[in-house]
């Protein structure tokens, strides 16, 4: 396939006005004529990647539904997220093996099906190993200490596709586990109720991430920075949730301003009511009362129980409504989360060698054309 006529979206990360040559399911450098798409007019992004949400469609990753995980991956697809690393909650150690059992065989299964459904390309361990009083929506029924032995084992059973594990540096072992552990899987600083010095000491002890920032933790204080702070002068990676309901537009344009823009990544957060009407749903075990993009816990409603929109819109929203300009928000939807769990030598961006995963969009950023692995599966 050759696509003609676009603003495409390089890896300088800036539009240029280029022509993309597909080859098989890559991106080439190559002239093919066998088919031409006339994108004159359009805008052309990476296909996205969320590494952090829970559902969609009715459907929960931590259910180990493979068919549930089918419908979950066929709408993200179809939004542009073409590559996902859903997240765990709070379950117990059985639970989670079932998890990842069943991403493993579904991520095995589905390696050469050209159906359109996003790669599942990893898993986002979000709890157990966090905080009771910054649990949030998670269950604090099934909280932990941070276990090596329990993780080693989980990450065995997906097949080492555990590509974060979340954890709350002031816990018992949390610096042993940080330790052993950061060479091998991202591990990043979530649900928490550490102090700047805290979260200091575990960056430096190889933390390399913050989950969905600001949120479940302490914010910044003159007196006390907390751990958003400690993030920024140990340049690490951070997540932001852009639905316009997580955090005020001034704290998003606060981070973009702040941290390198090489560390800031967009996620959706999303949960099973992603892409219904509003109602009551679950996360984690426990009912959600779900209005428009909020989601609440129904036995404490001022707790926010993830997102109920995806991550294409969340970036939309990011340049829309939080006045964030295009291209840094595309590369935090896209080329950095990729880097964040190793899979940008395959995804993240338009250049040769990688997927032709790739997104047409009008200058109103409304979807026209998708295209994953050369096959055109939206228009």
């Amino acid at each position: 396939m050759k696509i003609t006529g676009a603003r495409v979206y390089t890896e300088n990360h800036i539009f240029e006005n280029k022509d993309i040559f597909i080859s098989g399911d890559r991106i080439t450098e190559v002239t093919c004529d066998d088919e031409q798409l006339d994108a004159s007019g359009l805008i052309a992004i990476p296909g996205l990647v969320d590494i952090h949400f829970h559902g969609a469609m009715g459907h929960d990753f931590c259910d180990a539904d493979p068919d549930g995980l089918t419908e979950i991956a066929r709408y993200e697809a179809q939004n542009g997220i073409l590559a996902i690393c859903p997240a765990t909650m709070t379950y117990s150690k059985e639970i989670l093996s079932s998890i990842c059992t069943t991403a493993k065989a579904f991520a095995d299964e589905n390696k050469s099906v050209s159906a359109p459904i996003a790669d599942l390309v990893g898993i986002n361990m979000e709890g157990p190993f966090i905080s009771k009083e910054k649990s949030g929506a998670q269950n604090p029924k099934y909280l932990s200490l941070p276990d090596i032995e329990m993780f080693h084992n989980l990450q065995g059973l997906c097949g080492n596709m555990i590509k974060l594990v979340d954890i709350a540096p002031e816990l018992e072992g949390s610096m042993e586990f940080i330790e052993k552990l950061s060479d091998s899987v991202n591990i990043s600083i979530a649900h928490t109720m550490c102090d700047y010095d805290t979260a200091t000491a575990a960056f430096r002890k190889g933390a390399g991430h913050v989950t969905h920032l600001f949120n479940a933790m302490n914010g910044i204080n003159h007196r006390n920075p907390g751990p958003v702070i400690a993030a920024l002068e140990n340049n690490a990676e951070v997540e932001l949730i852009a639905d316009g309901i997580h955090i005020h537009p001034a704290m998003v344009r606060f981070v973009y301003n702040s941290f390198s823009e090489d560390k800031i990544i967009l996620i959706s957060d999303s949960m099973e009511a992603t892409g219904l009407p509003d109602g009551t749903y679950q996360l984690g075990g426990q009912k959600v009362n779900v209005t428009g993009n909020r989601a609440t816990l129904s036995s404490d409603p001022s707790t926010i129980a993830g997102s109920a929109t995806n991550l294409f819109n969340c970036m939309k929203t990011a340049v829309i409504k939080m006045k964030i300009p295009l291209e840094k928000a595309i590369k935090s939807a896209t080329e950095n989360p990729a880097r964040s769990i190793g899979i940008d030598h395959d995804y993240g961006s338009i250049a040769p060698g990688k997927y032709a995963n790739i997104i047409l969009m009008d200058d109103d950023y409304s979807i026209r054309y998708i295209i994953q692995k050369g096959i055109i599966i939206r228009a």
